[in-house]
């Protein structure tokens, strides 16, 4: 896996430039800079604060493949769906089967 060009996909993804990066992550943009422009290559410590930028884990960012994002919404949603019983999450399913096929 190119480390260089996941960067930048996850950027063109959100539309993000540097200077967004920077803000999201906390790094400085003389820090975000040196990894685009000189190919500099980050450290584990480095990308792990980048991947808290873009609201992802280091093991999404190296995951190959779809990637499902884990924000606020969906980590409350998992944690409510783990303690419902088997007919509770049959219930919970059938009403979101019905509410996909009303599109």
């Amino acid at each position: 896996m190119d480390i260089h060009e996941r960067l930048n996909n996850l950027m063109e993804e959100r539309g993000w430039t540097e200077y967004k990066l920077s803000k999201a992550c906390g790094l400085s943009e003389s820090t975000i800079a040196n990894i685009f422009r000189r190919g500099t290559m980050p450290s584990i410590a480095t990308l792990a604060t980048v991947c808290s930028g873009f609201g992802i884990s280091l093991s999404q960012f190296f995951a190959e493949g779809n990637m499902v994002e884990l924000n606020p919404e969906l980590k409350e949603l998992f944690e409510n769906w783990v303690n419902l019983t088997a007919e509770q999450k049959a219930a919970v399913y059938t009403v979101i089967k019905a509410f996909n096929s009303k599109k």
